[in-house]
């Protein structure tokens, strides 16, 4: 099937394998694998928006247009950065395995990815997973929800909700570091300056409830990113829980 007649997109083919491979020549020294690990270096090194295509050529002693003979374009590259990053996902439920610790181990394996790759976050949602590696770890999720009695689109959408939750804890903390990075100082230090505004500039009489949680010490120190993310995670899938056994009129955390 060639390209122009294949109704998977130009970037997709390139995910899947799908584009025809030249079998004649000497091999060339640049490939698309060279170009997106080197697209991966700054990502890690320097962030997302660093990545660009001429800074890669530059990276990569070669012309702009040398890059675009194997990556069509930037959304392309960014496709497979994605897909390079998300490695494998972590393994299928167990035999006896009940569905909420097949979940949790899932969430925490996309938790550690996106520690792994704190560009991730920042890659704008286009459209839905679409390339191998993305949907394999869709499909180690739905096996861990196989046996509720949710609906398949149920089951999608809180897998979706969980990826959500970890994207943009990741995201928030990422842009936290950031920040404090960019003033010079540590994120602790940088929090105990928010805090002792907030003691000067929250008052009783206009902001009661929060001037409770300010003087209860919730603004003293910055929360460890573990604990809070354990906390958050561990109500989800409490809801979740309190869901899927609404549907099975019994336990289902101990299914």
């Amino acid at each position: 099937m060639t390209e122009t007649s294949s109704p998977v997109p130009s970037a997709l083919q390139a995910a899947w394998g799908l584009r025809e491979k030249p079998t004649k020549g000497p091999k060339p020294t640049l490939s698309a694998d060279r170009i997106v690990a080197a697209a991966l270096d700054i990502a890690r090194a320097e962030g997302y928006p660093a990545v660009s295509m001429p800074r890669l050529a530059n990276e990569l002693s070669t012309s702009a247009m040398a890059l675009y003979r194997h990556v069509a374009n930037k959304d392309e590259l960014v496709l497979l950065m994605m897909e390079a990053a998300a490695g494998e996902p972590p393994a299928p439920k167990a035999p006896g395995e009940t569905w909420r610790a097949a979940v949790e181990r899932w969430a925490y394996a996309m938790v550690d990815l996106y520690r792994e790759h704190p560009w991730l976050p920042h890659v704008p949602v286009a459209a839905p997973p679409a390339t191998p590696r993305q949907l394999a770890w869709m499909e180690i999720g739905l096996r861990a929800l196989a046996e509720t009695d949710l609906t398949e689109k149920e089951k999608l959408s809180l897998l979706m909700m969980i990826n959500g939750y970890i994207r943009y804890d990741s995201l928030i903390r990422g842009q936290m570091i950031d920040a404090a990075r960019a003033g010079g100082q540590p994120v602790e230090a940088s929090f105990a300056q928010f805090s002792a505004l907030m003691r000067h500039l929250v008052q009783a009489d206009r902001f009661p409830m929060l001037r409770q949680a300010i003087d209860g010490g919730a603004m003293d120190q910055p929360d460890d990113p573990a604990s809070d993310l354990v906390f958050g995670l561990a109500r989800i899938l409490d809801g979740i829980a309190v869901f899927v056994e609404a549907r099975t009129g019994r336990d289902a955390a101990t299914r």
